[in-house]
């Protein structure tokens, strides 16, 4: 297959990318800023913004298969004029309508947990929304949605790093919202299977790792990964959205009230898709391996 990956020079997609190279498809990385440092050789490089539609015209009519992973942090407030509607929607909108016209056979659309255009967060109400349009397409689409990704280069272990100290820390509510996370490999190799396999078509699927583990439980992880113990005190969770509101509009805070109300959600499967992939959830791989193994 002739495949391009939106968003194919980020953390997920250039996992991706080498995934799709090893199974000996033609892959093609689109990026408003295409580095290729970090992907395999062979994959190409287009460069195109999936909010500016005629500019991934001619990237996406010269492949067969469409897989869009460009999106915008959940742990961060979106900078520099970006907004979740419109990379999500519109980017997603604009990917479809190119899709549509050019006769692209298959559609991959990376979506999240608790994706919904009612939802909380303005990440999840985008997403939702752009679950709406992948759904209401005439293309042969399938929908991922994971739990938290970790990984070498992810932001969610970094994350948890940024917003804690090493010894003695504080966490909203003693950081008891809930993760599953999963690894980037184990991902990707779902995703390629998906696009491979027309049983996929059609399909929505929430995937995650073997275990469910709380803010606290993958704060302790990170950092006595470090040879760093920490102590995890309880924060008040109403004192902790209020200074998150009254910090968010200063242009130094990454975080804001989106991100504070993202902790009252948990972000875990109600029942994991991995098993339509013959995976076995308890040969994932779990956070605490990943972290004190020679690969983290």
């Amino acid at each position: 297959m002739k495949i391009l990956v939106a968003g194919g020079t980020g953390f997920i997609g250039t996992n991706l990318c080498a995934e799709l190279i090893e199974r000996g498809h033609e892959v093609t990385a689109l990026s408003r800023n295409p580095d290729g440092d970090d992907l395999p050789d062979g994959v190409g490089l287009a460069v195109g913004d999936v909010a500016a539609f005629d500019s991934i015209v001619d990237p996406v009519a010269d492949h067969d298969t469409v897989v869009n992973l460009v999106s915008l942090s959940p742990l961060y407030q979106p900078r520099g004029g970006a907004d979740h509607e419109t990379v999500h929607l519109r980017g997603t909108e604009n990917l479809v309508r190119a899709a549509e016209e050019h006769g692209v056979d298959r559609f991959v659309q990376m979506s999240a947990l608790d994706a919904d255009s009612n939802a909380k967060t303005a990440f999840l109400r985008a997403k939702g929304r752009a679950e709406t349009v992948v759904r209401e397409s005439s293309l042969a689409w399938t929908i991922f949605r994971p739990s938290v990704v970790f990984g070498e280069g992810d932001e969610f272990v970094g994350f948890t790093k940024t917003v804690t100290t090493p010894y003695v820390t504080g966490l909203p509510a003693g950081g008891r919202t809930r993760f599953q996370p999963i690894w980037v490999h184990d991902l990707v190799s779902m995703l390629a299977d998906a696009l491979e396999d027309d049983v996929h078509v059609g399909e929505v699927y929430e995937v995650a790792g073997p275990e469910v583990l709380t803010l606290a439980d993958v704060t302790e992880l990170a950092h006595e990964a470090d040879g760093r113990p920490v102590t995890v005190l309880p924060v008040p969770m109403a004192l902790a959205k209020l200074g998150l509101a009254a910090a968010g509009p200063l242009p130094f805070v990454p975080f804001g009230p989106d991100q504070a109300r993202s902790l009252e959600i948990d972000n875990t499967v109600r029942e994991n898709d991995v098993a339509a992939f013959g995976v076995d959830e308890d040969e994932l791989r779990r956070l605490g391996s990943y972290l004190t193994s020679d690969g983290a």
